[in-house]
């Protein structure tokens, strides 16, 4: 009988270490990640709709991130680690984030892919700034996962103290056709404001915040969960001021655009010693169409088996990616497959 025992031990053991195995380093996974609410990570039981573990195995997935500096890069590769640990073949690829992870998924380089969610109904609807290229219409949704703050931030000297106030002022509005871009563009535009009443600095946040300390710029877009560590390290040595986005131009931009959400930056985020009204805007996780509804599905399980690999990946991840968030918040169709996995847990669109 114990000699039994040890063998059943041994094969369980094997079969774990061949579930690590894949393109990148394995990760052991970690208890239940505690949520924000105190609670711990929603996980989803294997339901046999999926993939079978031989199946699992001889799939590949490639995660699209984001530049190693940004949040996108550690979260999405802890979405690739999590899935390693489930039995598939992963890697995570450093991209220049919404944009070229919208083109990566059309081209099939990568299998899903992080990205804001505005820019992507932009490139489906061929609107904003996809207007006349071709509708996008085979990108679709995997999950939800967590909200983009969009951040204006100025230094006391410039006097700017809204939104209106940037007319005639140089503004770091993002790299060309970045998701920082997209928002600074969308915003201005619903206060009334066009590139032609400033004087737009095509510039990463970074760069522009550099700029802005040598006198170079007066005020900075920034779309990123909070606290954002460039906007922390502005307000240590500055006077910075985070500027309000409300008012009847939050008004018409969220009435226009349901992806976009009224929020508050809290007291205390950086230097601001009141909540600063403002909007945000999701990141989703973007699949290929042509995946199966199975492999899908079984991302999916993979995902929330693992979930504390992911949560442990970086706070706004701990908050705000969770099996019991669902999907209201996505307006982008999902994949099929995501479609029953959601539908499977009480979620539907």
């Amino acid at each position: 009988m114990k000699k039994l025992i040890a063998l059943l031990l041994a094969a369980v053991m094997v079969l774990g270490l061949t579930a690590c195995g894949g393109g990148s380093t394995p990760t052991t996974t970690a208890a239940p990640a505690t949520t924000a609410s105190g609670g711990t990570g929603t996980t989803a039981a294997p339901s046999g709709k999926g993939l079978t573990a031989e199946q699992r195995a001889k799939e590949l997935i490639t995660v699209g991130t984001g530049p190693t500096s940004g949040i996108y890069f550690p979260i999405g590769g802890a979405f690739a680690t999590a899935l390693q640990n489930y039995g598939y073949k992963t890697s995570a690829e450093a991209t220049n984030a919404t944009g070229q992870n919208i083109q990566n998924i059309l081209k099939k380089e990568c299998e899903i892919a992080i990205a804001m969610q505005d820019a992507v109904m932009q490139a489906y609807t061929a609107t904003g700034a996809y207007e006349g290229k071709e509708a996008a219409t085979d990108l679709m949704a995997l999950m939800r996962l967590w909200p983009n703050y969009v951040q204006l931030v100025t230094t006391e000297n410039t006097g700017i103290k809204s939104v209106e106030d940037l007319r005639g002022k140089r503004v770091g509005v993002g790299a060309s056709n970045s998701g920082v871009e997209i928002n600074a563009r969308m915003i201005l535009a619903a206060y009334g404001i066009t590139y032609n009443d400033i004087t737009p600095d095509y510039l990463a946040y970074g760069e522009a915040i550099d700029n802005m300390k040598n006198g170079q710029c007066d005020a900075v877009f920034v779309t990123s969960g909070l606290p954002n560590a460039t906007v922390m390290e502005l307000g240590t040595q500055y006077n910075m001021v985070v500027v309000p986005i409300d008012g009847a131009g939050r008004d018409k931009l969220v009435s226009e655009n349901p992806y976009y959400a009224k929020s508050v930056i809290p007291a205390n985020t950086y230097n601001n010693k009141e909540d600063v009204e403002g909007v945000f805007v999701y990141n989703i996780m973007l699949v290929r169409k042509d995946l199966s509804n199975e492999m899908v599905y079984d991302i999916l399980e993979g995902v929330f088996a693992n979930i504390s690999t992911i949560k442990a990946s970086h706070n706004a991840a701990d908050k705000n990616i969770d099996l019991s968030f669902g999907i209201s918040d996505i307006q982008l169709p999902l994949h099929p497959g995501a479609e029953a996995f959601w539908k499977d847990h009480g979620f539907s669109k």
